[in-house]
């Protein structure tokens, strides 16, 4: 009866231990401590019985046949102390599949953790990448930027000093053509002054022009 309640028993713990999900770390040491518990039963059992048939032992010594006595209570111990032994050593069996499946477990967690971490590695470094990447191309567009914006600078600098020259060319030209057109307008005054003394001076030649001679008279 008692072997059939510890197969019970650990029936039990067999179906708790499949209805558990792996990640429940609770469950095999709980386990565990039910073994635990059904071990000090069964200890708590074997003094009990113990104990039993030692009082058996001792009352055979007052009985006519003795040997015979002591062999049936022998046989007895002999039975239940192995019924207890079949139990504990099947406690014993539950206890290393228990063990070895939580060892499994913490294995494929490592495992899984591990992948876990290799696939974030994977994503922080795809990531950084993209990061660095997107960072070079935008240094790129600057300096394109740069350099253009450099380039129509330069551009417009020379565009504004050619501008620059051309207006002190016309400026020069402009100031040549005046200085041309003063010197034309004061040699045409200079030859206007000289034709007017000149044709004052042969006004005043013919004003002081001596008479002419008179003819001689006939003989």
């Amino acid at each position: 009866m008692k072997h059939l309640a510890i197969a019970c028993f650990l029936s039990t713990l067999a179906a708790l231990a499949s209805a558990q999900p792996t990640v429940d770390s609770a469950a095999p040491a709980e386990q565990i401590r039910s073994i635990d518990a059904e071990r000090t039963r069964i200890s708590a059992e074997r003094n009990r019985l113990e104990a039993g048939f030692l009082a058996e032992d001792a009352a055979c010594y007052d009985r006519f046949a003795v040997n015979r006595c002591l062999e049936k209570v022998n046989d007895r111990r002999r039975e239940a102390m192995g019924d207890l032994r079949r139990q504990e050593i099947s406690l014993n069996d539950e206890e290393r599949r228990i063990k070895g499946a939580e060892q499994i477990r913490k294995t494929e967690e490592k495992s899984s953790a591990e992948k876990q971490q290799e696939a974030a590695d994977r994503r922080a470094k795809a990531l950084e990448d993209s990061r660095s990447r997107l960072e070079r191309e935008q240094k790129k567009n600057e300096e394109r930027a740069s350099a253009k914006a450099a380039e129509q600078g330069s551009s417009d600098a020379n565009a504004a000093k050619l501008k620059g020259s051309q207006e002190k060319s016309r400026d020069r030209l402009d100031k040549q053509s005046a200085a041309a057109e003063e010197a034309k307008k004061f040699s045409d005054r200079q030859k206007e002054a000289q034709e007017r003394k000149a044709q004052h001076e042969r006004d005043r030649l013919k004003q002081t022009k001596p008479p002419a001679k008179q003819l001689p008279l006939p003989q």
